[in-house]
């Protein structure tokens, strides 16, 4: 800009900057003066290093006093002398029947094996057996700790170090022929006498398998170890799962007054009922609950502040970001088990917490995002390590107890992007199947239409029934956020939704479909997508219609028409049609049906054809027969044309109705023969019972003179609508079927009819069936002037 001072900034830094200069450069010369006429280079350096460490011990000295003792969370203490003799556990509480059980089995057995998972206890049991019967062996208890570091140690120098602690030679090499023959002069240095050997930390069978089957008679072997040494020959192995609740938290109870800190005002920890709880969220692993009751207890932490962090951590749907509290960073910094996999089997346990329920390996690959080959890998990885284990139908979970202690890790190691891309993964491979399993049924539902066989390499309906679960889940996931699903989760979220309901619409299991319908309103992403929300009233208007519940539906139908886009409104205006068809509001219903043809392209043409059966339907209702005629054809050419029995048969049905009101006899025989044809190929009772219902009244109004026949096609209706919820239908065909009785002039009959018709009819709320039956009773015999009733559609 023009005219514009220039800044000032650079002059005055040029200004400081020389004085600065200046300043150092007196200073430097009037040390140095100082030094060369008082001290001395070696004074300098004695002074400046006396300077540094004094600092560094205050800052020491300040740690110790925030911390003034270790956190005491191992399991075995080392003994003091640093000699291969037995340690004791630290504070070893509970276990009190294992124990016991392992004593017990070295005074009969000669080799005896712990085994769990990792960092279940399995150290301190065994260490804690070998100190209750040290007196036993009077010729010396040693233990060995066969993970150095961390590290594994190999056979060799598991037999160099027993070796080295019993005087005898160590092996020459790895080979076998070595390992044996120093394993066979270290039994035979054992025979016979009175010593038992306590290797702990055993990871590999083969650490220990050269010195199995051990020495006779005297001498004994407890190993502390992993799943593994339950295959070996030549051992016993006792299995230890989780301390029970009340020992997990006694651990807790006990760690915690180890602390300095521990005030004596505190709650009981052992009648709190929230230390309950945070040792379960906590897996009850020994190490990890006794590192949390020392912390809690030294830091003056409320048990129940613990436990609420821990659930948020836990229960937070995955796509919510959670302050990080220390209680859960300790917890997951202890699990010396999940440290102890590899860095692949650590995601796929932390990915696998994203399910409730079991999951089958196609579904783990496309959660982790890793081949099959590489996903079985690891799971056997994991299944070894007791982390995972099988369900029904080739699936896999956490175990129930680790599940939230997965989550936690979920919680700590993967960031909030990475969780919504991995549930994304695993929704999109969920939708993408159901829909195509969905598209399954629907194929299977024609193939059995036209009685043909079913070339499918899969059953959709055992899929659904396998998966079931884990549908309803991946849908409930957004059901107690706060927050709307992210974008690259929500579409695929949907789609499944959409094919779930039309699975357990299809099974017709109304249930599971309101229920679907009512998570996917609950959810904040239905309040944000006015779609979502308009696609689930509409479900629920479909339901409610089946459910024979018009009022309910045209109510959810309404609100589905107000909500859903251009492209929806056409299907939700349709059915609403219809709901208003059902409740008698004629003019309404046809509006609405004009109106979804009207939204409806002209590619869709399965929507234009059952458009045109619901307006035959109301223009039929309206008397209109002409219109109706029009409509009813066009329908039952464009379902010809699809080759949709069922939408043909349906539109014929309703085509007998209307050439019977034109007096067209000949024609209406010819279109319920025809949709009878249908029927007998579409496995659907309902539809084929309003069929044979229409095609009996035809016959009654049109040939008397066949009463028997129609007879037969009424008794028929009635037998398939029975055992089902009483509907209109029944009470009109159980009105029919009392006009053929008196037809046939069989009155006792044909008055019984009438009166169960005139019930259900009352039942129904149907008014105008109930008060034909109510006359037909009077007069005992149909009137003439009576006028005809308008059957089902």
């Amino acid at each position: 800009m023009t005219g514009a001072r220039p800044p000032r900034w650079p002059s005055a830094l040029a200004v400081g900057t020389l004085v600065s200069g200046i300043a150092g450069n007196v200073a430097s010369n009037l040390l140095s003066t100082l030094a060369d006429t008082l001290l001395g280079p070696a004074s300098i350096v004695v002074a400046v290093v006396g300077a540094v460490a004094s600092v560094v011990a205050e800052v020491h000295r300040r740690r110790a006093e925030r911390q003034p003792t270790a956190e005491p969370t191992d399991i075995v203490a080392p003994p003091a002398t640093g000699a291969p003799t037995l340690p004791y556990p630290v504070a070893f509480t509970g276990r009190a029947g294992q124990v016991d059980a392992l004593v017990a089995a070295l005074r009969d057995e000669h080799a005896v094996a712990v085994v769990g998972r990792r960092a279940v206890g399995t150290s301190s049991c065994a260490v804690q057996a070998a100190n209750l019967c040290r007196t036993e062996f009077p010729d010396g208890q040693f233990y060995v700790d066969l993970r150095r570091g961390g590290r594994p140690r190999s056979p060799r120098e598991v037999l160099t170090a027993l070796a080295r602690i019993l005087g005898t030679t160590p092996p020459a090499s790895g080979r076998a022929d070595d390992l044996d023959e120093a394993a066979d002069e270290l039994r035979g240095h054992l025979d016979g006498r009175r010593i038992l050997l306590v290797l702990d930390n055993v990871d590999h069978a083969a650490q220990v398998r050269p010195l199995l089957p051990p020495a006779a008679r005297t001498c004994r072997l407890l190993l502390a170890g992993g799943p593994g040494l339950a295959d070996l020959d030549g051992l016993v192995a006792h299995w230890i799962a989780e301390p029970d609740g009340a020992d997990a938290v006694a651990l807790f109870a006990t760690a915690g007054g180890v602390a300095p800190a521990a005030r004596p005002h505190r709650p009981d920890p052992r009648t709190d009922p929230a230390v309950g709880d945070i040792v379960e969220l906590c897996g009850r692993q020994p190490r990890t609950v006794r590192a949390l009751g020392y912390r809690t207890a030294q830091h003056g932490w409320r048990y129940a502040d613990v436990r609420d962090a821990l659930r948020r951590a836990v229960d937070t749907p995955p796509h919510q970001r959670v302050p990080a509290s220390p209680a859960a960073r300790l917890v997951t910094q202890r699990d010396t088990a999940y440290h102890a996999l590899s860095a692949g089997a650590r995601r796929l346990y932390r990915l696998m917490s994203l399910s409730p329920v079991p999951l089958d390996r196609p579904a783990l690959a496309a959660l982790a995002g890793r081949r099959p080959g590489r996903v079985a890998t690891l799971l056997d990885e994991l299944a070894t390590a007791a982390v995972v284990r099988g369900a029904p139908g080739d699936r896999y979970e956490i175990r129930p107890l680790l599940a939230p202690y997965a989550r936690l890790h979920l919680r700590d190691a993967e960031p909030a992007g990475r969780r919504v891309a991995a549930q994304a993964r695993l929704t999109r491979h969920l939708a993408r199947r159901a829909e195509r399993h969905v598209t399954n049924l629907q194929v299977t539902a024609s193939l059995l239409d036209r009685e043909r066989s079913l070339p499918l390499d899969e059953d959709p309906y055992g899929w659904f029934d396998l998966h079931q679960d884990l549908l309803l889940a991946v849908v409930k996931v957004p059901a107690g956020a706060a927050e709307t699903l992210p974008r690259r989760v929500r579409r695929w979220w949907f789609r499944l939704a959409v094919a779930l309901c039309g699975w357990l619409a299809h099974a017709n299991r109304t249930a599971e479909w309101a229920e679907v319908c009512r998570i996917v309103l609950a959810t904040p992403t239905a309040s944000d997508r006015p779609e979502i929300a308009g696609w689930a009233h509409n479900e629920l208007g479909v339901l409610r219609r089946r459910q024979h519940d018009p009022q309910g539906a045209a109510t959810a139908l309404t609100l589905a028409v107000a909500e859903r886009g251009r492209r929806g409104t056409a299907q939700a205006r349709l059915n609403l049609g219809l709901a208003l068809l059902d409740l008698g509001q004629l003019d309404e219903a046809v509006e609405h049906l004009e109106l979804s043809r009207r939204h409806r392209s002209g590619a869709d043409r399965s929507g234009h054809a059952l458009t045109d059966l619901g307006l035959g339907a109301a223009r039929l209702a309206r008397g209109e027969l002409e219109t109706a005629h029009h409509h009813l054809v066009r329908a039952a050419n464009t379902f010809r044309t699809l080759g949709d029995a069922r939408g043909y048969a349906a539109a014929l049905t309703n085509l007998v109705l209307v050439h019977a009101g034109l007096g067209e006899h000949l024609d209406a025989a010819q279109a319920w023969r025809a949709a009878l044809r249908e029927y007998e190929s579409v496995a659907d009772p309902g539809t084929r019972a309003t069929a044979l219902l229409n095609a009996g009244a035809t016959l009654l109004s049109s040939a008397p003179g066949k009463a028997r026949e129609a007879y037969r096609m009424l008794a028929e209706s009635r037998r398939l609508r029975d055992g089902r919820r009483p509907a209109a239908g029944l009470g009109r065909t159980l009105l029919y079927l009392g006009d053929a009785a008196a037809a046939l002039g069989d009155h006792a009959e044909a008055r019984r009819h009438w009166a169960d018709a005139a019930a259900v009819c009352e039942e129904v709320g149907d008014a105008a069936g109930q008060a034909a039956a109510d006359a037909r009773l009077v007069d005992d015999e149909r009137s003439p002037a009576d006028p005809p009733l308008r059957t089902e559609r």
